[in-house]
Formats: C-alpha cells, structure tokens, sequence
C-alpha cells in the first residue's frame, strides 16, 4: 500500500476501471489521451524519464478508434506507471527543523484571580482549548455534513405514497409503513435484491437439477401428508412438457389459497431430483393471469425487491413500475456535469430507473452481481461522496494549529542511537516520516502498519521521546492489559535511564495507587502514560499532553480515539496496527489518516512453518510439541472459548488446559483468559516468560503483543472458527527467537469450504498484506473488523471488495 500520494494515482486508478472486467468498460471513458497529457505535466521532475517518454509515445494509440490498439495503449501504460507508483518509496529524509510553536500555555487567556473555585489547570485548558478551537469545527463539520448526508427529498419526490393516484394493496401499505417506506422517492431509491429474467421462460423439462429455475405451470391437484410431526405439503405442478412438485414443509391449510387447482402460476426456485421424482422446495410463486398481456410482470427481467414477501412482489413491482415512469425524471443529479461528462457516466434519473426496469438487452449476470453500468453509477455516487467527505474533514484537520515540535537531525539522530538494536531501513523510513510531521505546525494524524514482529513499539518510542524532549507528555493506550503492561515494561526500561517516569493506567489496583498514578499525570511528574480503556475516563487528566498513540487500532472505536486526543490542545496522533489492513478498507476507515508501512523485518525472525490437522491427526500434532518442549522450548494453545458452551461443540480452554496437562504429565501447563483479574494474568504471563511453564493454554486474550522469544510452538484449536488475519496474529506470537518455529492449525470434522480455503491460505502464506485481502474477500468487511467499527460506511451498492478500482477512481476525482 503506498505511504504517500503520487503524481499518476489518478491516471493509474482510471487506466484500472477502463481495464477492469475483460476492457468491458474501455468505451466509457472518453479523451484518455488528455488524462494522459495532463498526469506528464504534472509529473515532470517527479516521474523517471523512460516512464514519461513511453507516456508521450503511446498519446497516439490511446485514443484510438481500434480497440485493440486502444486496449494494448492501456495496458503498455498501465504496467509502466504501476511499476513506477510501486517503486516510489520515499527516501529517508532529513527531518527539516521548523521553529518551535509558542508553549500552548502561553496561548490561552490567564485565569481570573477572583474565582471562587479554580478548576484544575488540565480542566481549564480543556475548556479553552475547545472555545477556541469551535468556529473552525463548526465550519467544517458543516461542510462534512452537507456532503456526507442526504439531503432531504423535496418536489415530487417527498410526496406521499396515498397521494400516488393509483389503488394500493392494504397489506402492501401496511409491509410499506413498518419499514418506513411512505414517499415517492423511498420507492425510487429501494433498490431490488436479484433479478429474475422472465424474457424467455422455460418449460418444466429444461430445468436442471441443482439450478434456480423460473416458469409458468398449471396447478394439477395437491397431496398433503402427516410423517415424524411436521406436516408436508406438495402441489402438483404441470405444462405441456412435464410435472414438478412444489414442496413446503412445516406447512399450513393456509397454503392451499396460494395453489388454486386449476390457476397458472409463475413458479421460480431450486429444482431437484429426490425419489419421487423433480421437486422445487418452497418455490416464490406469484398469478400468471396476465403472462400475454403485461408489461411489467412478463417478456422482460423484473426486479424482486429485498424484505417482501414473494406475495408482495407483484403489486409492489406494480408501484415501483408506475413511480418510475412517472417521477424518475424529478431526480436532481447529484454529480458535476464535466465529471459526467468526464467518466460518460448514465444520469442518475436513467441509473435508477434502469436499476428497477432494465432494458431487454441488459445481462442478468452483471445486474444480479450489482456490475450493470446502472448500478455502478450509484456505487460510484456512494463511494465518491464517502471520499469528498473524508477529504474535507482531513482538509480541516490540516488546517488546524496544532504543535510544532522542534526536531532536528540531531534530536532524532541521538534518539535513534539508545535504541538496543539498529532500526531496518523501513523503520528509519517511517521514523522520518514521523518526525517531519511532527514538526509542521498542523496536527500529525499518521496510521502506522506494520505485519507481527516488524517494530512498530520502536517507532512509537522515538516519536515518544521526541514530544517529551520537547516538554509535552505522551498517551499511549493498548487494547488489552497484557499488552498495555507489556508496553509499560518496554517504555520504563527504554525511558527509565533517561530520567522520564512512566505510568501504567489500568482499570486494576487499589484506589490509592489509581489516585497517585492519575494525580502524578495530571500535574505532569508522569511524561509518558500507558494504560488501556481507562486512560478515557474524566478522572485522568494530562498537564501537557502533546502525542496520542493508540496501539491496535481496530480494537478502538473512532469517538474512543477523539475522546483522548480532546484530553489535550490538539496533540499529534500515531495509531498503529499489526493487523494489515486491505487498501480498500484503509482508504474507507482511515481516510483522514496519512499511511506509513513497516514493510521489513527485523533480521533474525526465522520463517514460520504452518500446517493444518483434522481432529483425527492431532495425536501428529503433540508429538511435534513434545519434540519441542525436548529441546527446552514452549508452546501456546489456544482455544476460542473460556469455558464449555452448549450450543458450540468446542472444547474449552479450562478444559484444554486439563487435557494438556494429563497429555504431558512431566510438563507445567498454565492457563490464560480474558476473565481472569490483572494479577492473575500478570502471574501467569511472568511465569511463562521466566520458563516455568512449557505450555500456555490460552484464549485470544494472546492476540497482540506478547512476546516470549523462547515459545517456538502455536496450536490452535479449531481453527476454523477464526478469521485469516486472526490466526496470523496469533501464528505471529512464534517465530521471534533464533529457533524455526510452528504453527498447527487443528480443524474441526465439520469445516465449510470457506473454512477449508481459509486455512489453506494459511498454509501457503506468510505474507500479512496478502492474507488481509483474502480474508476480506472471504469474509467482507463487517466480519473481517469483528465487530461493526464505529466509523465503517453501510455501503447500499458498493461493495469495498468488488469495487476496488470504482473507489480509487472516486477518491481521485474527489481530491
């Protein structure tokens, strides 16, 4: 993922759509020679000689009325300035020293002697900072609204639905009001779920076993049957080729009103052969009364609508039918016209009115895929709104005061030395990235990414000690407790012989020591504060705070982040992530964010070899830990659950931790969970470091952080139950000694195939980036972040995983 904007991002994202899908979108973009023209100009001085000449050489071919020269032209071009916006890793640059900003303090009005009660002065700041900071919040949170939300429905399109002039079923209006559909333009943008093609519909005989099949048939007679205390029902299905039975299980004698003998039906769902003969099990059925005559139901692909009754279809098929003959035309368009113009894009009147009743000629397979040019238009709409607003919001942040740090060569030369090893290239890249932020007088907002074990707490340490060299205090917030004391031991011992004191913020410990560790960072004896969840609370207040770094990024919502930026007059912000993040959900989640990425390993990480065993072959499994313990090593197991569940067939960690242990009766065996209190997993992670366990049966409460060089093994049970980069997080706790290390992946009999495709990547593998992105693919975006991130857009027609190129090209034109 590239770290910084080049000059040809936008050529290459748009040379990307026109190639996208076989060229199918080639003819759509017009005057790609002037594109061209213009990323040269720009590019000048900035772009390697050869790339340009090739530019300049092919301006001929590009435009051209032959579309294989046109598409060659595309694709010589498109691989010359990829190779090139690859390649263009920024040099470690000397960070350029800017002046100082006045001390905050300095700043802010003097407090009136004659208040009866002073506030305490991270209160009094706290105040100041946000009456000062208002008038440009205000503005541009504004201008973020007016293009993020939509803007209301006016003209025809607010008009109620009663006003329509046209009768309307009662049970539809009643299905309508529950899901809050009432006006005209609620029907036009109510997008249809799946297509159904009814241009040529097919006799009974040509259906296939095991596809989805659509036709009209005749009800013959109806068999009802009592087995095993459910009630089965079959009706009889015929046309001039054959039978079929329509079955429904669990039924009710309401379903004899849907199957008259006698009445014709169009009939579509899965066709099968059982024993007795070809089935479709609880078909969508609907009257064929008008099949010669209608031209909204028959002769054409009609849309089936998403959270409606299969009997709802047609009279709600009907209203949408008439609203958008009749309204589609009032739809204001939401685009420029040069912008239109520009990418040849449909109307969006046109967009949405193909998108409910699409032409004779449209494909039922781009339109059930959501790829018709109809819907790509609204997706490009979605997308490119998501990336103007986000550009704004990033605008108004780099528009704000914030603080200049001083950071000289020296400064960061000197800090770079009391690290205890020398940082990799990409380290030293990142660091400098860093440090020139930090000295621009706008606030830093940098995410940092980095696969397991490439040195992201080092980053941080450097960009902490130069805040504190600069006077400012440092918040470091860590998703879990086991990590938020790891990071407190790696600071105190890094910060500790240069005479900083660090505090450890947590949820845990007596009131007292809480009252001291709070008291000792509000009036700033404390320079760098390390804590979890609880560094959020009112009762913990900064004198100076300066630097904001949030450690597992994904784990924290976007307010959670805000609310400990605010305990500060606008610090600069590093969030960092061990979990890769695909390009797509970055540009989506972290598009206010500038992008660094630790691409290199410290030398000495030895690969990690992963294999994957079925339940049956787990006895291979504890014979290669036991081979391991042998050579003085440790091993992790992990489980997904604390403790038995009844609706789950896993076994759980207490109980793990009681096999393992009887499994290996002349080793210890420890136990670690989320339910656990602090000391607990403070005692059992000590004596894990310390050798006096050899295995530590765990949940994922090991995910991030822990770092034991000695532990060469990770097992983990059920792996099928995890998502990809979830495993890679665990698989990464390995590996960070000189000794080859494993990772077994033990599998559950019954795996889906998208269970079995997700340990094979892993299996294959290695590569953090790569794995994201299929686990993306897999899963989507809502399950691969676990959770629905605050933050994360509900997309209604994009899709981050299909459209990729659709969104480099929105957040182009957006910028």
């Amino acid at each position: 993922m590239p770290t910084d904007s080049h000059p040809l991002d936008a050529l290459l994202a748009a040379l990307r759509y026109a190639s996208a899908h076989q060229y199918a979108r080639l003819n759509s973009i017009r005057n790609l020679s002037t594109m061209v023209k213009t990323a040269i100009e720009q590019s000048k001085g900035r772009v390697s000689a050869p790339v340009l000449t090739l530019m300049q050489q092919e301006l001929q071919r590009i435009d051209s009325t032959d579309e294989t020269e046109r598409r060659n032209s595309v694709l010589t071009i498109g691989k010359a300035i990829a190779a090139e916006v690859k390649n263009a890793v920024p040099a470690v640059v000397a960070p350029v020293a800017k002046p100082a900003a006045k001390p905050v303090a300095a700043k802010l009005p003097a407090a009136k002697v004659s208040e009866p009660v002073e506030a305490s002065p991270a209160k009094k700041k706290r105040a100041e900072k946000a009456a000062k900071k208002k008038t440009t919040d205000d503005e541009n949170a504004e201008a973020v609204a007016r293009v993020m939300s939509i803007a209301p429905m006016t003209g025809p399109l607010a008009m109620p639905l009663k006003q329509l002039g046209i009768r309307l079923n009662p049970r539809l209006v009643g299905s309508l009001n529950r899901k809050g559909i009432a006006k005209i333009g609620d029907i036009l943008f109510m997008l249809p779920r799946v297509y159904e093609d009814r241009r040529e519909l097919k006799k009974i005989a040509q259906a296939e076993s095991g596809s989805r099949a659509t036709f009209i048939a005749e009800v013959l007679k109806i068999e009802e049957s009592f087995g095993r205390g459910r009630r089965q029902f079959r009706a009889i299905l015929g046309d001039s080729s054959g039978s079929i039975a329509a079955v429904h299980f669990q039924a009710g004698p309401w379903l004899k009103a849907k199957y008259p003998i006698g009445k014709k039906l169009v009939v579509s769902g899965e066709v099968r052969q059982s024993l007795r003969g070809w089935e479709i099990a609880h078909p969508e059925v609907e009257p064929a009364d008008d099949v010669d005559v209608s031209p909204i139901h028959f002769n054409r692909i009609v849309p089936v609508y998403p959270g409606f009754e299969r009997h709802e279809q047609r009279s709600l098929r009907e209203v949408a039918f008439n609203i958008a003959e009749r309204f589609a035309a009032s739809i204001d368009e939401s685009l420029p016209d040069a912008l239109i113009e520009k990418l040849t894009l449909p109307s969006l009147a046109k967009a949405v009115k193909a998108i409910h009743f699409p032409e004779g000629t449209a494909s039922l397979e781009e339109l059930n895929s959501h790829m018709s040019e109809a819907h790509q238009r609204l997706a490009f709409d979605e997308l490119f709104f998501l990336q103007l607003g986000i550009a704004l919001k990033r605008n108004g942040i780099q528009k704000t005061t914030g603080i200049a740090f001083k950071v000289t060569d020296d400064l960061v030369n000197a800090t770079l030395k009391l690290l205890p090893f020398t940082p990799t290239g990409a380290q030293r890249r990142v660091i400098s990235q860093l440090a020139i932020d930090m000295a621009k007088p706008e606030p830093m907002h940098r995410l940092v990414q980095g696969d397991v074990g490439s040195g992201k707490t080092a980053v941080a340490m450097v960009a902490a000690a130069l805040a504190v060299k600069n006077g400012y205090q440092v918040a470091i917030m860590a998703p879990t407790e086991i990590l938020a004391e790891q990071h407190y031991r790696n600071f105190t011992n890094w910060f500790g012989p240069q005479g900083v004191d660090v505090a450890l913020i947590t949820g845990t410990g007596t009131a007292k020591s809480k009252r001291d560790q709070r008291g000792a960072v509000s009036d700033g004896r404390y320079k760098v504060a390390v804590g979890t969840h609880a560094l959020l609370e009112g009762s913990v207040e900064f004198d100076r705070l300066g630097l904001v770094v949030v450690d597992e990024q994904h784990r924290f919502g976007v307010m959670q982040r805000h609310t400990l930026m605010s305990k500060g007059t606008r610090p600069d912000v590093l969030v960092m992530t061990a979990t890769p993040i695909p390009r797509t959900l970055a540009m989506t989640l972290y598009g206010d964010l500038d992008v660094s990425v630790i691409d290199e390993l410290p030398p000495g990480r030895t690969p990690i070899e992963t294999k994957v065993f079925t339940g049956k072959a787990r006895v291979k499994a504890q014979d290669a830990v036991k081979a391991e313990l042998a050579k003085g090593h440790q091993a992790y197991v992990v489980y997904p659950l604390v403790e038995e569940s009844e609706k789950l067939d896993l076994t759980d960690a207490t109980n793990g931790a009681e096999q393992w242990q009887a499994a290996f009766p002349d080793a210890k065996v420890g136990l670690l969970h989320g339910r656990m209190s602090a000391e607990e997993k403070d005692s059992v992670m000590t004596k894990f470091r310390k050798r006096e366990l050899h295995i530590l049966v765990s949940t994922t409460v090991i995910e991030v952080g822990v770092d034991v060089p000695n532990a060469s093994v990770m097992l983990i049970e059920h792996a099928e139950r995890f998502g990809l980069s979830q495993l890679h997080q665990l698989r990464g706790r390995v590996g960070r000694g000189a000794a080859k290390s494993y990772c077994f992946l033990i599998a559950g009999h019954a795996q889906s195939e998208v269970a079995r495709e997700r340990l094979h990547v892993m299996e294959k593998s290695a590569d953090g980036f790569f794995i994201a992105e299929r686990d993306l693919e897999i899963r989507g975006p809502g399950e691969f972040l676990g959770t629905r991130q605050s933050g994360m857009p509900e997309l209604a027609v994009a899709n981050l995983v299909r459209d990729q190129d659709l969104l480099s090209l929105a957040q182009a034109e957006a910028k």
